[in-house]
């Protein structure tokens, strides 16, 4: 006799507390549109009140450039992390034995596409082994700078430009009788140098003309340069070379290698990264 006056009872809770509950969610709901009408009409006021933006009317059109896309950190495996810490290469993008020859290819350009003696005139180098590994060097650190934007197989490639360099070294210095033991105390010379300079390359390109400057005539005249326009030749030079190898494509430069390079003096010489100008009338606008 107490069951249908007690399921009424029930009935009635619950029903109030969903009445409640719908309550509540509508006047949150209706607190929420208010605030968010308000927030957009104080916009439109504020939008109605302030001045008219002036619009810049700037180019950002490049004149015959392919863009490089930018390197994504290839991610690897365990496995592979811990077989490169111990000094192996793990698998890469790219067969091993092809960027090894357009590694060997890569530093040929870097000593078979060269006029030296254009650097040896217009730079009052002297006309000797030194000199032409000094002049080497230099482009095979562009070289370098380029290929370690590639990730994991641009560094591989890298090491195997070191290695042919330094094979090559060798072998000139065999063809011109130079002993085994003078041979010794000069490869090892010219690998202090070439870290040296490298390190003060990359701290040059990083900077401004006169830090690269600084770094040309402490590696590549070997403190021995007097005309001022000697450097600014060499800064010039670097810095064209520099926009024209970062404008390859990196899979073509890991397959084969190919590298041109521009001539040291160009007549009227125009960067490949040209951006158009603005033009304005005589208002200004």
């Amino acid at each position: 006799m107490y069951r249908r006056p007690l399921q009424s009872a029930v009935r009635s809770l619950v029903h109030g507390a969903a009445t409640r509950a719908a309550g509540r969610q509508t006047s949150d709901q209706n607190a929420c549109l208010a605030r968010a009408l308000g927030t957009f009409q104080l916009a439109r006021v504020s939008s109605a009140c302030s001045p008219p933006c002036r619009t810049l009317h700037i180019s950002t059109q490049l004149c015959n450039v392919k863009e490089t896309p930018q390197h994504t950190e290839e991610e690897v495996g365990a496995f592979t992390k811990i077989i490169e810490a111990i000094g192996f290469t793990g698998p890469l993008k790219y067969n091993k034995w092809k960027i090894k020859i357009a590694a060997l290819r890569m530093y040929t350009c870097c000593v078979e596409r060269i006029n030296y003696d254009d650097f040896f005139e217009q730079c009052a180098l002297p006309d000797t082994l030194n000199s032409w590994f000094l002049v080497a060097q230099l482009h095979v650190w562009m070289c370098l700078v380029r290929m370690r934007q590639e990730g994991r197989a641009g560094k591989y490639m890298c090491r195997y430009i070191v290695h042919s360099m330094w094979e090559d070294v060798e072998q000139r210095s065999k063809i011109m009788g130079i002993d085994a033991m003078h041979r010794k105390e000069a490869m090892k010379a010219m690998t202090e140098t070439f870290y040296a300079a490298i390190f003060g390359y990359d701290e040059g390109i990083l900077s401004d003309d006169s830090v690269l400057a600084a770094a040309l005539w402490r590696n590549l005249f070997n403190r021995d340069c007097e005309d001022p326009k000697q450097l600014e030749l060499m800064v010039e030079y670097v810095r064209k070379q520099m926009q024209s190898i970062d404008a390859l494509d990196g899979e073509d430069l890991l397959l084969t290698g190919e590298v041109k390079w521009r001539p040291l003096v160009e007549e009227n010489a125009q960067s490949i990264l040209k951006v158009m100008t603005p033009t304005y009338n005589d208002a200004g606008l």
